[in-house]
C-alpha cells in the first residue's frame, strides 16, 4: 500500500447544527396505536434535577429517605407475597449452589497451593491440563513480577469461570443473564464475555415423555389427532436459535396432520414461570434496597432496568402474547407491502396455548453465516439493508417492534426473504413519545431549547419534577459548547499498487481539554 495524500483542516468549527427549519422529515404517527402502548426509556434517563429552592443536601437526602422508607417496606412485603412459597425454596437452592461452587473453588485453590509449595521444594504434584497451565502462569509471575495469583484465584467466585458455574447451577434465569453477558462485549470485560459463551450450550434437555405429557394436557386431545409426528429430538440451536432465546425452551420439529405442513413446537418447561418470578423478584428487592441506601444509583435507573427485565422475561413465558406479537408483525408486513422482502412464522392458533406455540417452520441461515448467505443471494449487503429497513419501519408502523434482533433471530431464507424469529421480547413506543421525539428533532435544528427541554421531559428522559426553563438554559450551554469545539479533520487516501484501488478515510480530532470540560458540565 502506498500513501498518496494526507491533508488536515485545522481550527475548523464543528458544524453539528444548522438553522435549517426543516432538516428532518415529519414522522408519521400510526393512528391505530392504542394508548396502552408505552416506551420504556428508563435506561436513558438523564435524571436532571432543577429545584425551585435551595436546601441542604444532607437534610434533603435524610428527608427523602424518611419519606421513601415506608414505600420501600411496603414494596418488599408486596413483592415477597407475590413470590409465594417458591421464594424460600429458591433461596435454599441459591445457598446450595453457592456452597457447591465455593467448594469447587476451595478444592482447586488447594491444588494450586500444594503444587506451588511442591514447586519450591522440588516435588512434582500431578494436575490436570487446565490447572497445570495455571501453575505455569503462577510460576512465571512469581519469577518475573509481583502481580500475584491469576484472576481465577484472586477473584474467587467472582472470577469468570466460577461465576459462570454458579449461574449454571442456579438455573434458567441466571443462564439467560450469562447469555446476556456473552452477548454484550461493550459492557463487560473480554474474559467474562468469552467464558459466558458456554452458557449458550447449557440449556438442559427435557425428557420427551414430559414434552408429550405437556402437549396432551394443553391440547386436550391425543397428540396423534393434531400432529402427523413429533420429532423426539429437540431442534438444534443452529436451526431454530433455541440457545439464543431468552429462556431455554424445548423446540421440537413436527408435521401437522391433514395439511402435512412442517412446523415447530415451542414448549414451556414445567415450573419455569414460578422460578422466574422468585428469581426476578429477589433481584428487584436487592435493587430497591441498593437504590434506597445509595440514591446516586438512581442515576443509572437500576430499579427501572430490573423492572423492565422482569416484565420482559415474564412476558416471554406467555405464548399467547408471543403469538399476538407475531401476528402484529405479519399484519405490518402485509399492510406495507413487504411480504416479498420479509416474513415471520405463521402461528397455528388451533394447536397453540399459553404453554405451547406451534409455528410454521422456516428454512434458512443466520445473517452472520456469510458463506451460506453468498450461496443464496448475490448481494449479502442488500439482504442486510433490507432487514434493517424492515425493522426500522416496524418502529413506526407496527404496534410492537422486535426487541431481540440478533443472528439467531434474523435469518436469510431459502427464497431470499428475511425471516424474523422469536417475538418473545418486543418493544412499544407510544404516540406521545413519537410526538415528543418529533418536537425534539425539530428543536435541535431550530435551536429552540425550551421546546427541546419540554420534549425530553415528555419522553420521560428526566425526573418528573423539573424546572423546564432551567433545564433549557443548561441544554443551551451544552449545545453551545459542542458548537464551539475546536476540531481537526484529517483526511487520508491510500492506493493499492496491485489492484490500483483507492481508499479514503477521514477522522475528526477534537480538542481534549474542551471535551473534558464539556463532560464535566454534563456531569455537574
Amino acid at each position: 500500500m502506498a500513501i498518496i495524500y494526507v491533508s488536515a483542516l485545522r481550527g475548523a468549527r464543528f458544524p453539528l447544527f444548522t438553522n435549517n427549519p426543516h432538516p428532518f422529515p415529519q414522522l408519521p404517527i400510526p393512528s391505530r396505536r392504542s394508548s396502552k402502548l408505552n416506551f420504556r426509556s428508563r435506561g436513558f434517563t438523564l435524571f436532571a434535577r432543577y429545584a425551585q429552592s435551595q436546601q441542604d443536601p444532607f437534610s434533603s437526602r435524610l428527608q427523602d429517605g424518611i419519606e421513601n422508607f415506608p414505600k420501600l417496606v411496603d414494596d418488599i412485603v408486596q413483592t415477597s407475597i407475590n413470590t409465594g412459597p417458591r421464594g424460600p425454596l429458591r433461596l435454599a437452592q441459591g445457598i446450595q449452589a453457592f456452597l457447591g461452587v465455593g467448594g469447587e473453588w476451595l478444592a482447586d485453590a488447594s491444588k494450586i497451593v500444594v503444587s506451588f509449595i511442591g514447586y519450591f521444594y522440588g516435588v512434582a504434584v500431578p494436575l490436570d491440563g487446565y490447572w497445570n497451565n495455571i501453575i505455569v502462569i503462577v510460576k512465571e509471575r512469581s519469577t518475573n513480577s509481583s502481580s500475584g495469583l491469576p484472576t481465577q484465584m484472586r477473584l474467587g467466585l467472582l472470577s469468570p469461570q466460577y461465576l459462570r458455574r454458579l449461574f449454571e447451577r442456579m438455573g434458567a434465569t441466571y443462564i439467560k443473564l450469562g447469555q446476556f453477558i456473552a452477548s454484550a462485549p461493550t459492557l463487560f470485560p473480554t474474559e467474562y464475555v468469552q467464558e459466558f459463551q458456554n452458557c449458550f450450550d447449557r440449556a438442559p434437555e427435557v425428557p420427551f415423555q414430559q414434552i408429550q405429557a405437556i402437549l396432551r394436557e394443553e391440547l386436550g386431545r391425543p397428540i396423534e389427532s393434531v400432529y402427523e409426528y413429533v420429532d423426539p429430538t429437540p431442534v438444534a440451536s443452529a436451526s431454530i436459535a433455541q440457545a439464543n432465546t431468552l429462556l431455554p425452551f424445548p423446540v421440537h420439529a413436527a408435521r401437522l396432520k391433514g395439511s402435512q405442513e412442517d412446523v415447530v413446537i415451542k414448549v414451556l418447561k414445567p415450573g419455569i414461570k414460578d422460578i422466574l418470578v422468585a428469581d426476578l423478584n429477589f433481584v428487584y428487592i436487592v435493587a430497591r434496597i441498593l437504590e434506597f441506601l445509595n440514591p446516586e444509583l438512581s442515576r443509572a435507573s437500576l430499579v427501572g432496568i430490573v423492572k423492565d427485565i422482569r416484565e420482559s422475561m415474564l412476558e416471554e413465558v406467555d405464548f399467547y402474547k408471543e403469538a399476538a406479537n407475531i401476528e402484529a408483525f405479519r399484519s405490518y408486513l402485509e399492510a406495507m407491502g413487504l411480504t416479498r422482502q420479509a416474513t415471520a412464522p405463521k402461528v397455528y392458533q388451533h394447536c397453540s396455548t399459553q404453554r405451547i406455540l406451534t409455528m410454521e417452520r422456516l428454512y434458512g441461515v443466520p445473517l452472520t453465516d456469510l458463506d451460506s448467505i453468498s450461496s443464496l443471494v448475490s448481494s449479502p449487503e442488500t439482504s442486510l439493508i433490507t432487514a434493517l429497513n424492515v425493522w426500522f419501519g416496524s418502529l413506526l408502523a407496527c404496534e410492537t417492534f422486535h426487541a431481540d434482533v440478533h443472528a439467531g433471530n434474523l435469518w436469510l431464507l431459502r427464497d431470499g426473504r428475511i425471516g424474523f424469529l422469536d417475538f418473545g421480547i418486543v418493544g412499544r413506543i407510544s404516540p406521545k413519545t413519537w410526538t415528543a421525539m418529533e418536537v425534539f428533532l425539530a428543536s435541535i435544528a431550530t435551536e429552540e431549547y425550551v421546546s427541546m427541554a419540554s420534549a425530553l421531559t415528555e419522553m420521560g428522559a428526566t425526573n418528573k419534577d423539573v424546572d423546564v426553563m432551567a433545564f433549557a438554559k443548561d441544554l443551551e450551554k451544552i449545545f453551545s459548547s459542542i458548537q464551539d469545539l475546536d476540531t481537526e479533520l484529517i483526511v487520508a487516501t491510500a492506493r493499492d499498487t496491485t489492484t490500483n484501488a483507492t481508499a479514503v478515510s477521514a477522522n475528526v480530532v477534537v480538542n481534549e481539554r474542551q471535551m473534558n470540560a464539556l463532560f464535566l458540565d454534563v456531569v455537574s
